[in-house]
């Protein structure tokens, strides 16, 4: 991003050596417990989960799972973006959804989507701004947190064009 300087932001990929870091970063950022196999799909996604790191601080994550639609095309679900408060508004976020949104169009994967609670009007405004659109709306979405209903935010990635 232009007049914006990264400076000091580096991304982690996530392995069993350091997996615990997304734990307590989950812990700290979100109102819901993750299970054992959120873990395991962020572990085989690869390079589509990474931590971020703040002047060697970890501070952030996204961590997405692969999935197979009827056809058989494959579509990145983001299970969770997230940045530590005081951190946020230097561009975190933006690097990590970025790292993602550029290895869908490498991989030429057509959609990338996720669930947003509907009262979280920063997250929704945030996706917005790299093209997600509210394609559904889902009620009761979420247990034991209030309000339990969600947009489901969505992205349909533009094929890019080959040079002949």
């Amino acid at each position: 991003m232009e007049g914006r300087r990264e400076v000091g932001i580096s991304l982690d990929g996530v392995r069993d050596k350091n997996v615990m870091q997304l734990k307590k970063l989950n812990t700290a950022l979100f109102p819901v417990r993750y299970n054992d196999k959120y873990y395991a799909d962020a572990l085989a996604s690869g390079e589509f989960t990474k931590l971020a790191y703040y002047s060697d601080i970890c501070v952030g994550s996204i961590a997405c799972r692969l999935e197979k639609k009827e056809g058989g095309a494959i579509c990145v679900y983001i299970m969770t973006l997230g940045v530590l408060a005081p951190y946020r508004g230097l561009g975190i976020g933006t690097k990590l959804l970025n790292h993602v949104l550029e290895l869908c169009l490498k991989q030429h994967i057509p959609e990338i989507y996720l669930h947003v609670q509907t009262n979280n009007e920063d997250a929704i405004n945030f996706y917005k701004k790299f093209g997600f659109e509210i394609t559904e709306n889902i009620k009761n979405y979420y247990t034991n947190i209030d309000p339990p209903d969600c947009f489901v935010l969505t992205k349909f990635m533009a094929p890019t064009q080959e040079k002949k």
